[in-house]
């Protein structure tokens, strides 16, 4: 196959406007070898801007991250701020260590002045939570934190905050759409050389701030790991523990410094197996009493603790907490105070947190998937989300926050040590208190997105009446909305015992994914029991949904 006559076109007008050599040159190249379907795919549209701002491979053209779709992108965003009078204030712009980060970031604050419209700049790479801290420290009209967060190394991506200090949600995110589509060719586009920057200001402010969250008498003797898996989250993290009163972590060596290949890591998600293989070959090489990891630009952080009955053998005799697990704990943590406000997850995380929130007198709500609708729930004291997201201080970060995650980790680890107690006997504590919520997770990539669509047609179609040995008693069809959540692309199906299960599309990668839960009493005090009967029950749950889903 050639490339056509119209396909050619497109790719040369492209290079004449695109200011980068280096994508310059590799489209170039794309030509001269006419790698026609290489092309086709970088030309088949544009990388769709929504809720999640953008995210892509890094090349040429509009179906990819680069210097154009960037600019693009910044410029339809000063527009939209324009049109709704939003202009009393900066927009802040941050951004990871992956490729281009530094020059996507320097691209937006130059479209930024362009616009006539104030622009700061970190002036490093810096965690996404301190974009989110910033917006509101700086009263900022909005924020841009260059990141894919823990996507593969060939990726990138651009978020996208307003005022508030949280992610957009519809209908903002259609109106930036149109706006990007709006602009015109890129020499249009005007740009400024004369943005601020700031760096210790704002990292001191957000370091202060996380250190206020550990009283003085709090119990501080702890032996920890940690890792940071090649992002960003080291400095930061060291500078916080420190603050906060705790030694600072032992690091492991090879994953320390930013690096935007991840070379130590075949995908830089500490959710995906073998990812902190090396932080738990350190922590016991210490003889730690935890281990925590961040994801590369530090929004998530991930625990593990010792536990000689971890079933899988490549940990040793360490078990990493779900998401759901630390989630439980820090609720737990939070609520016992009975704080004024409200406590959320969303729909795809543990139903555990309600009932917590509720035997504390707290509020609770769920929300959709994504911290987008998290974050801006009114008065939150607390919320989560099973991917390892964390909102532990919500007056100052409306987002997830890996970096203060980690140290209120710390302080009830700390907590539990000087009680002789660990974070296992904790969740043992709430599974007697509130039957043991065991969650799993089926997830299933796949190359073509239309098997997605069609496994999602399946099961609209065709409902399962029981899953494992539940009985299906309510199905909730999510893209119908209802009066507490706006409409989303999921099933919701209620099982009997109290059970769940919600399937829905991945809103950042190719997969469909599949949150599980059963609810198990525990009799006595037989936590070991009802892990059994729960791993038994997810096991039968995952299987026959997957049957259902034909995938």
């Amino acid at each position: 196959m050639t490339v056509n006559d119209d396909l050619r076109t497109a790719a040369e007008a492209w290079l004449s406007e695109d200011p980068d050599p280096d994508t310059r040159a590799e489209l170039a190249q794309l030509l001269d070898i006419d790698a026609a379907d290489e092309l086709a795919d970088r030309f088949a549209g544009t990388l769709e801007f929504g809720t999640a701002g953008l995210r892509g491979a890094v090349g040429a053209g509009p179906n990819r991250m680069n210097r154009v779709v960037v600019i693009r992108a910044a410029a339809g965003l000063c527009a939209y701020l324009k049109a709704k009078g939003l202009t009393n204030g900066p927009v802040l712009i941050g951004y990871d260590a992956r490729h281009k980060s530094d020059v996507f970031a320097q691209d937006t604050a130059a479209v930024v002045r362009g616009a006539g419209l104030d622009a700061v700049l970190l002036d490093r790479p810096a965690p996404t939570p301190v974009v989110a801290f910033g917006i509101r420290h700086l009263k900022a009209v909005a924020g841009v934190v260059v990141t894919a967060s823990h996507n593969p190394p060939q990726d990138n991506g651009y978020k996208v905050y307003l005022g508030d200090g949280s992610q957009i949600v519809p209908p903002a995110d259609a109106e930036i759409a149109a706006a990007i589509a709006a602009v015109g060719p890129l020499a249009s586009v005007p740009r400024g050389d004369d943005w601020q920057t700031t760096g210790d200001e704002l990292l001191n402010a957000y370091l202060d701030r996380i250190a206020e969250l550990v009283p003085p008498d709090a119990p501080r003797a702890l032996n920890v790991a940690y890792t940071p898996l090649h992002g960003v989250g080291r400095t930061l993290v060291e500078d916080a523990v420190a603050r906060a009163g705790f030694a600072v972590p032992a690091v492991v060596a090879s994953q320390a410094d930013p690096d935007p290949d991840f070379p130590t890591v075949s995908f830089p998600n500490p959710e995906e197996p073998g990812a902190i293989d090396a932080a738990l070959e350190l922590a016991r090489s210490i003889d730690a009493d935890i281990a925590v990891a961040n994801d590369p630009d530090a929004d998530r952080c991930a625990v593990a603790v010792p536990d000689p009955a971890a079933q899988d053998p490549a940990q040793r005799g360490w078990r990493m907490l779900r998401g759901d697990e630390l989630g439980g704990l820090l609720g737990e943590f939070l609520l016992s105070t009975g704080p004024a406000g409200v406590a959320a997850c969303s729909i795809v995380s543990s139903s555990l947190l309600g009932k917590i929130a509720a035997s504390h007198g707290v509020a609770y709500v769920e929300t959709l998937t994504g911290f987008k609708w998290i974050g801006r729930v009114p008065d939150l004291v607390f919320g989560y989300e099973e991917a390892l997201g964390y909102c532990v201080d919500p007056v100052a970060v409306k987002d997830k926050d890996g970096v203060s995650t980690l140290v209120r980790v710390l302080q009830l680890a700390a907590r539990a040590k000087a009680e002789g107690r660990t974070l296992l006997d904790l969740l043992d504590d709430l599974a007697i208190k509130h039957g043991l919520h065991a969650t799993d997770q089926l997830s299933v990539r796949v190359e073509d997105l239309s098997l997605i669509a069609a496994a999602m047609e399946r099961l609209r179609a065709t409902p399962p009446t029981e899953l494992g040995s539940h009985a299906v008693e309510r199905v909730d069809d999510l893209s119908e909305g209802s009066a507490t959540l706006p409409p989303t692309d999921g099933l919701r199906y209620t099982l009997s015992e109290g059970a769940r299960v919600v399937v829905r599309p991945s809103g950042t990668e190719p997969k469909l994914k599949c949150y599980l839960e059963v609810v198990i009493p525990v009799e006595g005090s037989d936590v070991a029991a009802a892990r059994a009967r729960a791993a038994a029950e997810l096991n039968a749950v995952k299987q026959s949904l997957s049957d259902a889903l034909g995938l």
